[in-house]
């Protein structure tokens, strides 16, 4: 379930690039050059821990019984 997640901000992380990157001048002077900057690098680091979750959370492991020969018994004295 956190995977269609992680995906789902990356498609909208992506769509808002799509539409922000034109309009975006990087190489205007003052305060529009630094929001520029800053916003593109937010959405680098958005992109960047979608992406690290996505591909680096650990699978789930199924639940369910042990095959019988593979059944160990713990003892207790």
């Amino acid at each position: 379930m956190k995977k269609n997640r992680y995906l789902l901000c990356l498609l909208l992380c992506g769509f808002m690039l799509y539409f922000a990157v034109p309009r975006l001048s990087v190489r205007a002077e003052g305060a529009e050059g630094v929001f520029a900057i800053v916003w593109l690098a937010f959405a680098l680091m958005v992109i960047a821990g979608n992406l690290t979750a996505l591909l680096y959370t650990p699978k789930r492991q199924v639940q369910g019984r042990e095959p019988q020969g593979l059944k160990r018994k713990s003892r207790s004295f």
